[in-house]
Parts: structure tokens; C-alpha cells; sequence
């Protein structure tokens, strides 16, 4: 339904609400006039009939006054005023044991009947539904009544004047009054549909235009209509219309910039190693890039709009994970899954690191929503490529590492080219007392022979022996080797895990690098203090934290701590901070700190989770 048919539909409807409420408003007022004007009627009756008793009654002092309220007379008076009463029945005397003694219907003589409801309270006091459904009832047998006493005597009427009511016969009066109404009310409606009809019409026909202009622009054939020479437009429509050109120049440059970003995306996976696949929120496939026909043995063009189990079927297991992923909205980080391309044709390997993510808000897609991306890795290559940055890494700690080594051969060479000049001087002056400085040129190339050989074994090639470990195990091992060291330093250790998780590494090694910073913590901390040790996980790698309440790292010390040799403490070789950061170098981790003077350090080493395998 267009919006023009549910406004006009909505103003009809309106209008036909306030016409059915001042109706019904004025049903309600109306029915209230006419329950009033009867009980005005009936209690004019009521005193015109009571006077009318005592006239006959004082006519016929000498008749019983059973006989004198038969009179035909008064019978013919009592029918008389009745006739002009509309909803009132029925006028009767009766005595004080209901029996009645006359009535305008002379075949209720002698009759007794109980009295009826009260009609005052009714038309004063009770709501107007109970009236409406007085109204809307069929049967009229269901009277009201008016009653006036008559007698003589103070203590007890003799007689009882009753208006007998029946409200029904209200309707009758209501609906003559009423047929008028609803003729009005039924003219002002039709004319105010009319009205709203042709209204709705001129209205909304510019907007058509400018709706028309809209669809033009989602086809991407709009072009702004020009304007006559000299006669600016300044109505709203063409103020609309210029707005919708503007948008129009705009969705171009926007879809020029997607298309722009899309070929430069796909160029830079192009390249990779990697088969990248994008799938929309219905999982149609929306971009595939990266070694597509490596792993599919399929042109990427070809797989534009297709589903995720026709890309990937769910037979196979690569498929049936991917199927998975995607139900229970939980990722999926380098999993090892067996694969042998789709269909049994392609190069893949014969087993590949699967990748799911779902993702928000994909460009190019006609409605927000959830995304799937699936990422295949050749673990071969990636081997490859991380030992070469492995590699790289390595040369680069080494060269961090050694540089404190420069410091420690500089002096000795410097002291043997001292004492070596001073010895030469002796000798050209015939003096050849130099044993003090052929002593400590011996002495400064032992030392030097020492720091040398070293570094040698510090840089000399380590075979890890690799083992899954939990994080969990090593920080309580950990912890049992320093806990007596800790107490006899009253230093309070303290052990917190947010989850247990497996990471592959060389168990005395890696020992030996935790050890090394958790007995470098205690060494701080002489009067004693807090020491944490703590283990978190983030997405693929493990976070081990080693923190203390030391006096901190100084600002200009923190660039030298992990420096072969470098040392603050009079008894430090300098050696076990540079060792824990080859340590971690080796098994393709990373180790950090923070400090913060007279607050204490932290260091964080984060180490890869364990691959499933």
C-alpha cells in the first residue's frame, strides 16, 4: 500500500473516529434529555392523577371507597391523561396490599402486583450504560415506577398513585431524533472523504514527482531538470529535487570510491597466500580474493552469489566446521582441518588452517547485518614465512642483546692499549720494570677472553625441545621453585589464573626465563612486598605477568634492561634479563614491561597457544 492510500485511508478514518464520538456524544446527551423529559411527564402525571383520585374521592364521601375509585368517570380521566404519556404504561391506585383498586387498563382490577424499581434513581443516579442497555433490551415488560401516598390518616397512607414506566419505549422517541442526526452526520462524512480524496490527491502529487525523481536516481539515470532562466524555484518540491540531485552526485562518488576500494583490496590479496572469502547475511558469497584457485581449483569469477555449502560442501570436514561456525555464531582461530580441494580438484594441500569471523556492516551489502569471512592458509607456507621472520626476529635480538657487549670489550682493550703505551715508554727510556703493566694486559685479555666466550655461548644455537604445557602447571612450578626465597625475603607471592590454556614450549627453558624474572622480582623487593604472577589468554597467544611492588625501572634505564652485561644491582652479571628475552625470542614470543618508579614492574610475556592438532 502506497503512502498516499494509508494517509488517505488513515484521514478517512479519522474523520469517520470524531463523527462516531460527537455521534456517540450526542446519542448519550440525547438519551439523558429523554430519560429527564419522561420523568418530568411522569411526575406531572403522577400529580395530575393524585388530584384526580381526591376529587372522586370527595364527590363519593358516601360511597365505600372501593366503589368510588371505579368510578367510569375517573377511568375515563385516567385514560385520557395516559393517552399523551409516550413511555409511561400504565397510572394505578393501589392500596397498601398492592391490590389495584384502579387503573387506565380496567383488566388489571383486582390484581396485585409488587412495585417496581424507582425510575427517579435511574434517570438521576445510574451511569448512562445502564440506561443504553434498558434501551437496547427487547422485552418492554421491564417497568419503573413513580408512586405518590394518598389518605387520610398520618400514620399510614390509604392509598398509592403508581406511573407505571417503561423505559424501552424510550428507544422510539431516541430514534426519531437520532435517524436525523445520522442523515447529517452521514452527509458531513461523505463530504469529508470527498474532501480528503482530493485533497490527498493535490498533496501528494508533487511528491509522485519527486518519488518518480527518487527511482530515477536509484537506477542511476537521474539528472536535475533545469530551471528556467531568471525564475529560481523556492518551492518545497524543487527544493527536494535539488537536494535528491546532491544525493545523487554523491551515491555516484560513493560507489566510484566502494568499486575503488574493492580493486584495491582485491589487488592486494591477489598476491597473498591466502584464500580470503567473504559471505553476506544470507551467505552468498560477495568477495573472494587471494589463492582462490589454489585451494578451489575453481575461477573466483565463477563463484560470485554462491551459497557457503555450495562453495564449501558440508560432507566434506572443512565444510561441515565452516557450517558450524556459522550456526553458532563462536569463530574459529587456525584450525588445522584435512582438505584436498573442492570437488577432489585443485592444488590444496592436503591440509589447511581454516579461519572463520563473523562481521557487521559489509560494504556493498543492500542491508546491515551479520557477515561471514573464511580465511585458508597453506601451514607450509606459513612455516616458511615464519621461520624467515623468525629469523629476522632472532638477528634483531641478538643485535638488542649484544649491544651491552660492545661496553664490556671496550674497556679491557682500552686498558691494554693504556698500559701497552706506557710500557713502550719505559723501554724507549732503557727502563724495563713493565711487569705492573704486562700484569694487567694479562689480566684485561683474560677478561676479555671471558666476556667473549660468553657471549659466544649466548649466541650460539639452542635445539628447543618442544612439548605442550600448561600455563596453569608452569606458573605453580614456578612459584614452588621461588615461594621459600620469597618468604625468607617476607615477600607475600600470590598466584591468579583466568583460564588454563596449553602453549608448545621448551620446559626447561622457559622455566628458566620465568624463574629468572620472578628471582630479579624478590631481588628488588629486600624489606619485602606483593609478588603476582598471573596468566590470561588473548584470542591465539597466552599472557603470563610477573609483577612486583618494587622501587620500578627508572625512565632512563628501561631501553638497556634486557642488554647482555647490563646490570644495577653490585653483584649482577647482567645476564638474566638478556637471557629470558632470548628465551622468548626463541619460541616466537614477545616479552615487555611496564614500570612505574616507586610503584613497582610488571613484565608480560605472551607466548602462542599450542595448535590443535
Amino acid at each position: 500500500m502506497t503512502l498516499q492510500a494509508k494517509l488517505t485511508l488513515g484521514s478517512v478514518a479519522l474523520v469517520s473516529l470524531m463523527v462516531a464520538v460527537v455521534s456517540a456524544v450526542d446519542l448519550g446527551n440525547e438519551m439523558q434529555r429523554q430519560f429527564e423529559s419522561t420523568l418530568d411527564r411522569a411526575n406531572a402525571l403522577k400529580t395530575v392523577a393524585s388530584r384526580m383520585v381526591r376529587q372522586s374521592l370527595n364527590r363519593q364521601r358516601t360511597v365505600p371507597l372501593r366503589e368510588a375509585l371505579r368510578d367510569p368517570d375517573l377511568q375515563n380521566l385516567l385514560v385520557d391523561v395516559l393517552s399523551a404519556g409516550g413511555a409511561i404504561v400504565e397510572i394505578a391506585v393501589v392500596n397498601t396490599q398492592n391490590e389495584i383498586i384502579a387503573d387506565s387498563d380496567p383488566s388489571s382490577l383486582g390484581t396485585t402486583t409488587p412495585p417496581y424499581p424507582d425510575f427517579q434513581p435511574l434517570v438521576t443516579s445510574r451511569p448512562w450504560y445502564d440506561k443504553l442497555r434498558l434501551l437496547l433490551r427487547r422485552d418492554q415488560r421491564n417497568y419503573y415506577q413513580l408512586e405518590q401516598e394518598l389518605g387520610t390518616s398520618p400514620r399510614e397512607p390509604l392509598l398509592y398513585v403508581r406511573i407505571i414506566i417503561a423505559p424501552a419505549l424510550i428507544r422510539e422517541d431516541i430514534n426519531r431524533t437520532l435517524s436525523k442526526d445520522a442523515n447529517v452526520a452521514l452527509v458531513c462524512v461523505i463530504v469529508a472523504v470527498c474532501l480528503t480524496f482530493l485533497l490527498s490527491a493535490v498533496a501528494f502529487r508533487p511528491l509522485g514527482q519527486l518519488g518518480h525523481l527518487l527511482d530515477r536516481v536509484a537506477r542511476g539515470e537521474y539528472e536535475p531538470e533545469k530551471q528556467p532562466a531568471g525564475k529560481p524555484s523556492s518551492d518545497d518540491v524543487s527544493v527536494m529535487a535539488s537536494k535528491v540531485s546532491l544525493l545523487s552526485q554523491r551515491l555516484r562518488g560513493a560507489q566510484f570510491e566502494v568499486s575503488d576500494l574493492r580493486g584495491n583490496i582485491d589487488v592486494l590479496l591477489h598476491d597473498l597466500e591466502d584464500a580470503v572469502f567473504i559471505f553476506n547475511r544470507e551467505l552468498s558469497l560477495v568477495f573472494a580474493s587471494g589463492a582462490v584457485e589454489k585451494f578451489l581449483g575453481t575461477e573466483r569469477s565463477s563463484l560470485a552469489g554462491r551459497v557457503i555449502s555450495h562453495v564449501f560442501l558440508p560432507n566434506t570436514p572443512l565444510g561441515l566446521l565452516i557450517a558450524q561456525a556459522t550456526q553458532t555464531g563462536r569463530p574459529v582461530r587456525n584450525r588445522r582441518v584435512p582438505w584436498g580441494g573442492s570437488n577432489g580438484v585443485g592444488s590444496a594441500p592436503a591440509v589447511v588452517l581454516l579461519s572463520v569471523d563473523l562481521i557487521e556492516n559489509l560494504p556493498g551489502m543492500p542491508m546491515a547485518g551479520s557477515g561471514v569471512l573464511v580465511r585458508l592458509r597453506d601451514p607450509e607456507a606459513q612455516r616458511k614465512l615464519g621461520r624467515q621472520l623468525q629469523t629476522a626476529d632472532r638477528l634483531a635480538a641478538i643485535s638488542r642483546v649484544s649491544s651491552g657487549v660492545a661496553h664490556e670489550v671496550k674497556n679491557p682493550l682500552n686498558a691494554i692499549l693504556l698500559h701497552v703505551e706506557v710500557a713502550r715508554a719505559k723501554l724507549s727510556r732503557g727502563d724495563t720494570e713493565i711487569g705492573q703493566q704486562m700484569e694487567i694486559v694479562s689480566r684485561e685479555i683474560l677478561r676479555l677472553d671471558r666476556v667473549v666466550k660468553t657471549f659466544l655461548d649466548f649466541t650460539r644455537p639452542v635445539e628447543l625441545h618442544l612439548k605442550n604445557l600448561s600455563t596453569r602447571d608452569l606458573l605453580a612450578e614456578v612459584a614452588d621453585l621461588a615461594r621459600p626465597q620469597a618468604e625468607s625475603s617476607n615477600i607475600h607471592m600470590q598466584l591468579e589464573q583466568e583460564e588454563d590454556v596449553e602453549i608448545r614450549v621448551d620446559h626447561d627453558l622457559i622455566q628458566q626465563a620465568l624463574l629468572n624474572l620472578v628471582v630479579n622480582a624478590i631481588e628488588v623487593m629486600p624489606q619485602g612486598g606483593e609478588l603476582n604472577l598471573e596468566s590470561s589468554n588473548h584470542e591465539d597467544t597466552a599472557e603470563i605477568r610477573i609483577s612486583d611492588t618494587g622501587p620500578g625501572i627508572p625512565p632512563e634505564l628501561r631501553d638497556k634492561i634486557f642488554r647482555l652485561y647490563f646490570t644495577t644491582k653490585k653483584e649482577g652479571s647482567g645476564i638474566g634479563l638478556a637471557m629470558a628475552f632470548r628465551i622468548v625470542q626463541l619460541h616466537d614470543g614477545t616479552i615487555d614491561f611496564t614500570s612505574e618508579p616507586g610503584k613497582g614492574t610488571t613484565f608480560s610475556i605472551r607466548l602462542p597457544i599450542a595448535t590443535i592438532e
